[in-house]
């Protein structure tokens, strides 16, 4: 094995970061700065450069398979270079042959490890020069083999251990003549280790969870996070955590990982080393897979990455993709990236825009840094950034300026991000690159008759606000009455009439804990949830006395997840500020409860507001906003963050409150910041926020990030299993069936608007074969756990046990039929195929719990974002017995036979095949957009009833509808491969 840091000066740049300095001890990566402190106690180690992040399957073709991104098709590469693949190779073989890594004993696993040592007794006669027949006559065949084999083959009679040894010298005088290379030898060898076993590149961590007990967490390349009830490796995987979804914390012992989706897990590690290992691992698969040029957690952040952040430098990235970046940029003159040298560990590289030339930089022996063909030494990179801007540079007859520097975005898309073969083009793309735009206006529409105004609440610059009463008609005539707020449009500003109706549509396609909910519209009326606290502004002057340092980072951290998830979605905001934040809900301290707080919605966008009223708004509109509106961006939000933070933290002061419009615009025009806060880390992160180079601003992530290694949160409010029907509040009837209805509700248990909206199932009749059906389906969605299948959350039982609910998870944008119907031109064929991968995905996975959906169609499929659908409606779906790959139905009742296999019309009989005939209906919906002039039903009999169809095949099992037989049928899992 090399020692320090030889492998990162072997292999590309690129793929240096797949390698982990420490040392392999107890089956643990140790923390690097732990085992050097061991050094002093006396135990003697040695710091080795081991390569620890792996990605199966990273050796195969085609785009499905682990590969680096590129900045075209054509330019995407291997995960791993051929010395990279060398390197692992030496460190996979040492520790199979040693025995570090167990192998299983068995008649499958003997035959796959003599096949292994003739690959190895092949390579080292490739790399000696010799045959294979001189390398078997001169060393013991057993000698390749792991020490638990070799034993176990030892324990064989001589006659067995003869006949081994005489087929092996078989294989060997066959393969002799064979023209396979040495990088192939070594690859094969690679694939065989990884079939045979996955404990080469999966680590195992026995943890503690307050509300699950033991248990043990897997991490793969792959497939992230999984863990499993107890200390069992093998046993059934109970949840995945997507590996770009989440954010990191430390303290002693305990790992928090906060989940996009708002659920915490706190883990409890047998020791601190363990413990950092595990984030290590985190933060390392992180950024070889969502972004390069960002850490989980400060603790684990390796020194190289913290000085790249600090000097806005690119990581090794290829010359193709620092141009492709440059030219976004609008090739501006002065333009520059600074970038790692791909090929030379202590080199840097300044990509120009002028003639796309590259400046070389130099790390010295002594750590300090010099432009090659100049003669004063810096430092920091950022030292000798700031001294050459003042300067031009000459160079083969172009002149070079360091203006403004483009520095790495978020998840930005380079040759350092792996696209893993289970990831496809899930992964959202760059802001850089796409900007979500919900272009059609989506709202529900209120009648006025169902809306009663009440006391006036305040007046904002373009919005009288009401308090109100809504009410709607429910399932069986009973009137549900539900508090509002009523934001009315003012008649002298009705020229803005589109933009607050985009405000209205963007907040109504949204849903997320930390954002104010969105009835609809009624004429000049923004219908919203009613919130008791108020604004938290007032709230903040209000309380000044009673709200500590804790409440005001909590009320911080909720905002700034409220914004990571506009963020992420590529929404810009526009309006951030302590005034827009509303409180749901206080704190108690007597039983943990945090305070609780809702984003509001943007109201009248900047873009069409009068430069005065701009002026009006300063700090919280960024100085770019200000110069010219049009330049609103995702950088906005973050400015306007800094100002709120700034708000909180002190107490709800108004920032230049004293300022006229000549003394905000000179505070600009100056570069002034706000009065600092004594606390020095909070006013680094508020002054990173409100940096006057928009692009310098941190990521929400980043900033979620440096708000937790400021505190860990004393409460964790655990989701429930079984839901109180009391603590349902309806909110909308979202859709209604022969059977059952489903409601959109929030389970609120603390009756203060702090609950989840939700998505509520339940029957029409509750027949008790009705209810068996539906138990039965309850039993199914709550054994799924799939990315593209509706997430389950409980059940709820109301009128002793015999009225039954489903909860389940809200998904903002309906089905997938009603969505593309109404924004068919908004997809291209690469969005539609993204789509149909990822149904195919969720299939795939009911297929391998040996389910069958039996309803598959796009009114079945319900759409969470642009970019990511999921199955639902799981009332027909039937578990296939243990000895068939078929189910008999009996009675079929209304069953949706436009979109059945033939078989299943013919004979009742469903199978993943009869699925697979469903999606190919799907995929036809898909690409007719869900037209109802197109639909299966329309197109296929227009002028007959379903029953006719149903007996004319029934009868006439030579129908020209039956086309093909189940068995020829392609399998979901190969249609997305």
């Amino acid at each position: 094995m090399l020692l320090g840091n030889a492998a990162s000066h072997m292999s590309e740049e690129a793929c240096a970061n797949l390698y982990f300095s420490g040392v392999f001890l107890k089956s643990i990566f140790e923390f690097i700065s732990h085992i050097i402190n061991s050094v002093k106690t006396g135990l003697l180690c040695f710091s080795v450069s081991l390569f620890r992040f792996y990605f199966p399957g990273w050796y195969g073709s085609g785009s499905s398979n682990a590969h680096r991104f590129g900045v075209t098709k054509s330019s995407e590469a291997p995960v791993l270079d051929d010395i990279t693949m060398a390197y692992l190779f030496a460190q996979w073989r040492s520790d199979f042959v040693d025995g570090s890594v167990s192998v299983p004993v068995s008649h499958d696993a003997q035959e796959e490890c003599l096949g292994m040592a003739v690959l190895d007794m092949m390579r080292i006669a490739k790399e000696k020069s010799r045959s294979p027949v001189d390398i078997y006559n001169n060393s013991s065949y057993k000698s390749f083999l792991p020490k638990g084999m070799r034993a176990h083959i030892q324990d064989y009679h001589f006659v067995t251990r003869k006949r081994i040894r005489y087929r092996f010298r078989k294989f060997i005088q066959q393969f002799s003549h064979c023209k396979v290379g040495l990088r192939d030898l070594k690859l094969k060898y690679l694939a065989s280790l990884e079939n045979l076993q996955p404990a080469f590149y999966t680590e195992h961590f026995h943890v503690s969870e307050p509300s699950i007990g033991k248990v043990t967490i897997i991490v793969t390349g792959n497939q992230g996070i999984q863990w499993t009830k107890g200390k069992e490796t093998d046993g059934q995987v109970q949840s995945t955590i997507n590996l770009l979804r989440l954010a990191l914390s430390i303290r002693s012992r305990i790992v928090t990982i906060n989940r996009q989706d708002s659920q915490t897990l706190e883990l409890e590690f047998q020791s601190l080393v363990e413990a950092l290992s595990f984030v290590s691992l985190i933060d390392g698969y992180y950024r070889l897979t969502a972004d390069a040029h960002h850490y989980l957690c400060k603790e684990v952040a390796p020194p190289r990455l913290l000085e790249a952040i600090q000097s806005s430098c690119h990581g090794p990235v290829s010359m193709e993709f620092a141009i492709s970046r440059l030219r976004r940029c609008d090739n501006a003159k002065g333009m520059y990236i600074l970038r790692s040298s791909p090929k030379d560990y202590d080199k840097y590289f300044l990509s120009f825009v002028v003639g796309y030339k590259h400046c070389q930089i130099v790390r010295t022996a002594a750590g300090e840094f010099v432009l090659s063909g100049a003669k004063c030494v810096f430092g920091s990179l950022s030292e000798l950034l700031h001294r050459y801007q003042k300067e031009a540079l000459r160079s083969e007859g172009h002149v070079f300026q360091f203006t403004k520097c483009c520095p790495p975005r978020s998840k930005e898309k380079s040759n350092l991000l792996i696209c893993r073969s289970n990831q496809g083009s899930d992964m959202s793309l760059s802001p850089s690159d796409f900007k979500h735009n919900i272009s059609q206006m989506v709202f529900h529409k209120i009648r006025k008759e169902d809306l009663e105004t009440m006391e006036n609440l305040g007046q904002g610059t373009f919005t009288q606000v009401f308090r109100g009463i809504r009410r709607e008609l429910g399932d069986y005539g009973e009137m549900h009455e539900m508090d509002v707020v009523l934001k009315v449009l003012d008649k002298n500003h009705r020229n803005y009439t589109e933009s607050f109706f985009e405000a209205a549509s963007m907040m109504s396609q949204l849903s997320h804990k930390h954002l104010l909910l969105n009835y609809g519209i009624c004429v000049y009326i923004m219908v919203q949830e009613y919130v008791r606290f108020g604004s938290l502004d007032t709230y903040l002057k209000r309380n000044r006395s009673c709200i500590n340092i804790t409440w005001k980072l909590e009320v911080a951290k909720q905002l700034a997840w409220a914004m990571h998830y506009l963020e992420d979605k590529n929404l810009i905001h526009g309006n951030v500020c302590a005034k827009n934040v509303l409180l749901t809900r206080e704190e108690d301290r007597k039983t943990g409860t945090p305070p609780f707080i809702k984003l509001s919605d943007p109201g009248i966008s900047i873009t069409v507001q009068p430069r005065e009223i701009l002026i009006e708004h300063i700090p919280w509109v960024p100085p770019e906003c200000v110069e010219d509106c049009r330049n609103l961006s995702l950088d906005t939000d973050k400015w306007g963050f800094g100002t709120t933070l700034w708000e909180i933290y002190t107490g709800g002061e108004k920032p230049l409150s004293s300022y006229d419009s000549s003394k905000k615009l000179l505070f600009y025009e100056d570069r002034h910041q706000l009065p600092a806060p004594k606390w020095t880390e909070l006013a680094n992160l508020i002054n990173s926020c409100m940096d006057y180079e928009p692009s310098q601003r941190p990521s929400f992530r980043a900033i979620i990030r440096d708000l937790n290694s400021l505190f860990t949160p004393a409460f964790d409010i655990q989701e429930p299993v079984q839901f109180e029907a009391r603590h349902l509040i309806f909110l909308q009837q979202l859709g209604k069936g022969n059977f059952g209805s489903v409601e959109k509700c929030r389970y609120d248990p603390l009756q203060d608007n702090t609950g989840e909206v939700v998505a509520v199932k339940k029957l029409q009749h509750s027949t008790a074969d009705h209810l068996r059906d539906f138990e039965r389906e309850i039993e199914i969605l709550k054994s799924l756990q799939h990315e593209n299948i509706v997430k389950y959350k409980g059940v709820c039982y109301t009128a002793g046990r015999k009225n039954l609910r489903l909860i389940m998870e809200y998904l903002p944008f309906g089905s997938l039929r009603e969505y593309l119907s109404k924004n068919k031109e908004r997809f291209d064929h690469k969005k539609l195929l993204h789509y149909a991968s990822q149904i195919c995905k969720g299939m795939d996975y009911l297929g391998f719990k040996r389910y069958v959906h039996r309803d598959l169609a796009t009114r079945n499929i319900l759409v969470e974002s642009e970019n990511r659908v999921k199955i639902g409606d799981f009332g027909l779906t039937k578990v296939l017995p243990q000895d068939k790959d078929y189910y008999t139905v009996r009675e079929p009742g209304e069953s949706p036979i436009f979109w059945y296999a033939p078989e299943s019309l013919t004979e009742s009989k469903f199978s993943v095949a009869s699925d697979v005939w469903s999606f190919g209906v799907v995929l036809y919906e898909l690409f007719t957009y869900s037209d109802k002039i197109c639909s299966p039903p329309a197109v296929s009999l227009p002028d007959c009833t379903w029953a006719f169809f149903y007996n004319f095949l029934f009868f006439n099992k030579r129908s020209k509808y039956v086309v093909k037989s189940a068995g020829h049928r392609i399998s979901s899992c190969k249609l997305y491969l």
